[in-house]
């Protein structure tokens, strides 16, 4: 559910915004958090409603540009109105074009660009809206937008090594099936009417590729049909709650790739967080931002329940070891920047560690990927040959 507010804050000012959750105690939960006196709560009931041509939300590399080029365009002392302004001139991007324009003029409206971005929550993160509502408070929109700018970058980085690291073990496992279904479509049924008029006894594994074939392409139809049904069921399932959590889950527990996800959650909460705190939002509402930007449903659930504990009073560091996600340093990094009163700076290194964590762990994985999928391929190429092969030096040794 999305909420409008208005509040005042500790100067007596009226502040407003929009909040995403689950229900209104935990809006008056994070206001109180962020020692605002709540006037006026509104649930927005036409947010998410509709999605306007071309305003699909962005890549984390058109934020991370995106923020950059706001961020530079502040600091040189543009006006917000002016950067909007250029923004939509310069942007090839259909939504944020669009929504530029939206905003510049509500901006010159008198309204906050805060106000103005959470009009367009299809195209902005909550991550983003939330920080430039704290650069707005603090006077420091241009730090703000420059820390975001960074903080997408790096995300962005994270993305591609994953990507890059995938290209090859796709490109291998298409190859396999493009291969395996031409052997099986084309090759076999060649062989049938060989086999048959030598009448002779098939070895098991030819038995089975020529099952194979004569059901794939007989009933081609059934295998489709299955497979369609197979990729609904699973959609069906991630689109649920229970569903998406259960995969995400099972990413942080796999064997080879779980510790790579582990990396990547630990890379984007300490970072996330170490934004978030400085640029002046407090502990609860940053976790609660985190939990839904750190983009694994299982860490989201668990750093709710994190929540719950801090706000009863437990120190952070031991609210997130009970997690039981993220590595000992992290819980231990937490305690240091908590007794240094550098919770912020403490989590920004420890970010970066893990960062350069990931590009190694990455790199070794793809290590034992490449060797292992070519092998695997080979040994099903070799199945294949073997098992027409035979045969055909059965039908020699008979002559």
């Amino acid at each position: 559910m999305i909420f409008n507010y208005r509040a005042i804050n500790s100067q007596g000012a009226y502040q407003e915004g929009q909040f995403e959750g689950g229900s209104k105690e935990e809006l008056m939960e994070m206001l109180r958090g962020n020692n605002l006196i709540p006037v006026e709560i509104n649930q927005d009931i036409t947010a998410g409603r509709t999605v306007k041509k071309g305003a699909g939300k962005f890549k984390t590399k058109d934020l991370s540009i995106f923020c950059r080029q706001f961020a530079t365009m502040l600091q040189a002392g543009i006006g917000i109105v002016k950067c909007l302004d250029i923004l939509e001139k310069q942007s090839t991007h259909q939504g944020l074009k669009q929504a530029c324009g939206e905003m510049m003029t509500s901006v010159q409206k008198g309204n906050l660009l805060s106000n103005a971005m959470a009009e367009h929550k299809n195209l902005f993160p909550q991550l983003l809206i939330q920080m430039v509502v704290a650069g707005e408070a603090s006077g420091n929109l241009d730090v703000v937008m420059d820390r975001l700018a960074m903080t997408y970058e790096k995300e962005a980085k994270i993305e591609n090594k994953m990507g890059t690291a995938m290209i090859y073990p796709i490109v291998l496992l298409v190859v396999m099936m493009v291969v395996v279904t031409f052997i099986l479509i084309v090759v076999m049924p060649k062989f049938v009417g060989v086999f048959e008029a030598n009448n002779q006894e098939l070895p098991w594994s030819t038995m089975f590729l020529l099952g194979a074939s004569d059901f794939l392409v007989e009933r081609w139809y059934i295998v489709l049909g299955v497979i369609v049904v197979i990729i609904v069921l699973i959609k069906q399932a991630l689109s649920k709650d229970e569903g998406r959590r259960a995969f995400d889950s099972f990413k942080l527990k796999a064997p080879l790739i779980g510790p790579q996800f582990k990396m990547i959650v630990t890379s984007r909460f300490t970072r996330t967080l170490a934004t978030l705190l400085s640029s002046g939002i407090g502990l609860l509402e940053a976790i609660s931002i985190v939990g839904r930007v750190v983009g694994n449903k299982e860490v989201e659930h668990r750093l709710s329940d994190a929540s719950e504990d801090i706000k009863k009073g437990v120190a952070l560091s031991r609210a997130i070891s009970d997690v039981d996600v993220f590595p000992p340093m992290v819980v231990s990094m937490l305690k240091i920047g908590e007794e240094s009163g550098s919770l912020d700076t403490v989590l920004e290194k420890t970010a970066d560690y893990y960062d350069e964590e990931l590009d190694t762990a990455i790199q070794r994985l793809v290590g034992l990927m490449e060797p292992a999928m070519i092998a695997f391929l080979g040994v099903v190429v070799a199945f294949i040959v073997i098992s027409i092969a035979l045969p055909m030096f059965g039908m020699y040794s008979m002559y």
